[in-house]
């Protein structure tokens, strides 16, 4: 997917593109890697907060334009380097990042930590915790300065991928661990947009034998779906659940046939 002109105006209801204040494409099912395919956010010049959470984007470099930029919410990406970070470097107002669960926080906090900090050290908050001024001083030590952006990279088959080797290890998720993923990550979407956590009763996992793509994809497809629960008002929510209903009856149908 790219975003266009229209479809930000949509989701920020606003009518021209310097008018756009807060840009929330928050679990969108933009699988985006390539810098041209976010390259609307160089025509928003007032853009103060955006929601790029849960995606699959890698390049920020068309971010570097939104100089009045205050809030950038990039958790769980495809960001394989910091020296992305090199795109935000001269964003003057930069002062809340939540960048946690991307490939490029790697497997040592401290040090990925330490050189976000060192390179952005106007940010006040970053992955949802207060930066201390101790914490700026030592990032200064302990962080690694970025000078040069990264290198390109691609995607193959609709699944983002970095080319470059990716400093965070690989795991197994189990059933249970799949189960619990999907429900963090669906609440970690509710908290950024200040609504209540979904119960674990209420929380249905996706099976296992699916591709880890198709699991993704899914698992954004539902998430997308209960943010965009709360923008409706009874009307449009009766419209849903008669579909539902007809979508539900239609799948059972199919299942007694195949049986």
């Amino acid at each position: 997917m790219r975003l266009t002109r229209a479809a930000v105006l949509a989701r920020a209801k606003a009518a021209a593109l310097d008018g756009v204040r807060r840009l929330n494409c928050c679990a969108n099912l933009l699988f985006l890697s390539l810098p041209a395919q976010i390259s609307i956010c160089r025509d928003l010049p007032n853009i103060e907060v955006i929601t790029f959470s849960v995606n699959g984007i890698s390049d920020l470099e068309p971010l570097n334009q939104c100089q009045n930029l205050s809030e950038l919410y990039l958790r769980k990406n495809n960001i394989a380097s910091l020296n992305e970070l090199f795109y935000l470097k001269n964003l003057p107002r930069l002062r809340v990042l939540w960048l946690s669960e991307n490939p490029c926080c790697g497997s040592d906090p401290h040090r990925y930590r330490m050189t976000v900090l060192r390179n952005l050290p106007s940010l006040q908050k970053l992955d949802n915790q207060a930066v201390t001024e101790e914490e700026l001083s030592q990032a200064l030590v302990d962080g690694e300065e970025i000078t040069a952006p990264p290198a390109r990279r691609n995607v193959e088959n609709g699944c983002p991928e970095s080319i470059e080797s990716s400093t965070a290890e690989s795991t197994t998720e189990t059933e249970s661990e799949l189960l619990n993923f999907s429900l963090e990550e669906t609440n970690k979407i509710r908290e950024e947009l200040g609504m209540k956590p979904v119960p674990r009763d209420k929380f249905s996992s996706f099976s296992p034998r699916e591709t880890d793509c198709n699991r993704k994809r899914r698992n954004n497809v539902l998430n997308a779906i209960l943010l965009l629960m709360k923008e409706l008002d009874a009307e449009s929510l009766e419209i849903i659940q008669q579909t539902v209903g007809r979508r539900l009856q239609a799948l059972q149908k199919k299942e007694l046939q195949e049986e």
